[in-house]
C-alpha cells in the first residue's frame, strides 16, 4: 500500500467518473474512529445507504441515460444519478483491519455498476 495512503472517516467526499456532483460517504457506525468519526471500512459500499446519489448519471450503460439520450434523438441526456455497486472497494489498507474488514483509504476505488469509477475527493479528516 501506498505510504501515503489516508484513512478515509465519515465526512469525506466522494465523486463518480459519470456523475455531475461530489458527495459524502456516509460510513456504517462502528467503535473506530478519529476525531470523533467513524473509520470507514471496505465494505461501506451499499447504494444509497453508504453511497447516496452523485446528482446526475452521464453514463449511456444506465438504462435511463441510454433512454433519455435515444428519446433526444442521441443527444446525451443525463438522468438522476442511482448508484449500483455490487462489491467492495478495493484495495482496503490489508495492514489495518476495522471490524474485521480491511479500513478504506484515499486510494481505494469503487465501481459502480453503470461504469462509473468512485474515488475519494478528500478524506473527511479535520
Amino acid at each position: 500500500m501506498p505510504t501515503d495512503a489516508t484513512k478515509v472517516c465519515m465526512g469525506a467526499t466522494m465523486k463518480c467518473s459519470m456523475g455531475m456532483t461530489p458527495a459524502p460517504l456516509v460510513v456504517t457506525p462502528r467503535l473506530s474512529s478519529i476525531q470523533g468519526k467513524f473509520i470507514a471500512n471496505i465494505m461501506d459500499f451499499k447504494p444509497m445507504v453508504n453511497i447516496p446519489s452523485f446528482g446526475m448519471c452521464r453514463s449511456l450503460a444506465n438504462p435511463t441515460v441510454a433512454s433519455a439520450t435515444s428519446a433526444a434523438y442521441g443527444v446525451l441526456t443525463p438522468m438522476p444519478c442511482m448508484p449500483v455497486t455490487t462489491a467492495p472497494w478495493v484495495p482496503g489498507d490489508p495492514l489495518v483491519l476495522t471490524q474485521n474488514f480491511p479500513t478504506l483509504t484515499n486510494t481505494s476505488k469503487l465501481m459502480c455498476m453503470w461504469g462509473g469509477v468512485i474515488d475519494f475527493v478528500n478524506s473527511g479528516h479535520i
